[in-house]
């Protein structure tokens, strides 16, 4: 099988911004490839954050990616840091970037403008350790948003610089869009995410969900009960495409046209099909929780073959590069 690599960062809880946009998409093609998945916490730290409270969010993020679907007997999961591969390869990588394809990356931008009292180095380099993550382990697949694809080729650049100085080492990995559209928070305007307050975590019960969905942005043309709507501008509609089975979609888009139902209604459709998909992740997670033991095992023993495969491509780097190790000269 293929070999694929994704990574997410721990920081903060899951919400369905994560598990829409790749999550799920982790557990439906976990058995189509060799899987290598990984909690990112090198990059992470690029940005201010509390140790105290960072080392218990990457454990937390272990065991609600292992309640979404993952399976611990199929994929590899693994936490980044704990694969010293991943700094060594990226400080190589460093050596053949140029600094004008880095200026250039959109999220770099991104980034800067949003820590303007920390535009430090990692920022600069996230790509470059983006590009170590996937080809430490010869990674040939990355399943991303679209808004990641720029990421994925210029991974394919850096092993294409490498293989051209040092001889043929990486393959050129291909991106796998994922299905879903870009989720957006419940203001309808930004990303979901903790920092906007504008997210639905996986773990929220019934009641807080529906204390965030009940004021939730929806059409602005629906002022009033009777004003007709345009589902397809609507981003409560937008959340119906991904939990609601079809036949209910076209009722929902149907009545929102044709003022038949209110915002609300829609809403609690939506609550309905919602925790269809919440329950049994939090349900996993209860019985996780009561097996925080296996899962640090499973982690550490991830770990452990990540660090192996990561030390023969470093060897094999090395060895192309002149850098012998010491123990062969």
């Amino acid at each position: 099988m293929k070999i694929l690599f994704s990574g997410i960062q721990p920081t903060g809880l899951l919400h369905l911004g994560n598990y829409f946009g790749a999550v799920r998409n982790w557990v439906d093609i976990q058995y189509d490839y060799s899987c290598y998945f990984s909690i990112v916490d090198l990059h992470a730290v690029t940005i201010q954050y509390d140790p105290k409270v960072f080392v218990g969010q990457i454990f937390e993020l272990a065991l609600g990616l292992y309640s979404c679907g993952l399976d611990p007997e199929k994929t590899k999961l693994f936490i980044q840091s704990e694969v010293p591969g991943h700094a060594d390869l990226t400080w190589i990588f460093n050596t053949v970037t140029p600094l004008g394809e880095l200026e250039r990356m959109t999220q770099f931008k991104d980034k800067a403008r949003q820590n303007r009292q920390n535009i430090n180095v990692g920022l600069l380099d996230y790509p470059v350790l983006q590009a170590a993550d996937i080809l430490l382990y010869k990674g040939e697949v990355v399943p991303v948003g679209q808004d990641q694809v720029q990421h994925i080729e210029f991974a394919r650049e850096i092993a294409r610089k490498f293989n051209s100085r040092y001889g043929r080492t990486f393959p050129e990995c291909q991106a796998k869009l994922t299905k879903t559209p870009r989720i957006l928070g419940l203001d309808g305007e930004s990303k979901m995410s903790k920092s906007q307050d504008n997210y639905i975590a996986l773990l929220d019960s019934r009641d807080v969900v529906w204390e965030k969905l009940a004021p939730a942005k929806t059409d602005p043309a629906r002022v009033r009960r009777t004003d007709p709507g345009t589902p397809e501008i609507c981003n409560i509609f937008n959340y119906h495409k991904v939990v609601t089975p079809e036949e209910e979609q076209q009722e929902v888009a149907e009545g929102c046209r044709t003022a038949g139902i209110g915002c609300l209604d829609c809403k609690k459709k939506l609550l309905g099909n919602l925790m269809k998909v919440l329950d049994p992740i939090q349900e996993r997670y209860q019985e996780l929780s009561g097996k925080r033991d296996y899962v640090r095992q499973v982690l550490d023993e991830n770990g452990a073959k990540c660090r192996k495969t990561a030390a023969g491509t470093m060897i094999e780097v090395k060895e192309k590069m002149g850098l012998n190790p010491v123990w062969k000269i």
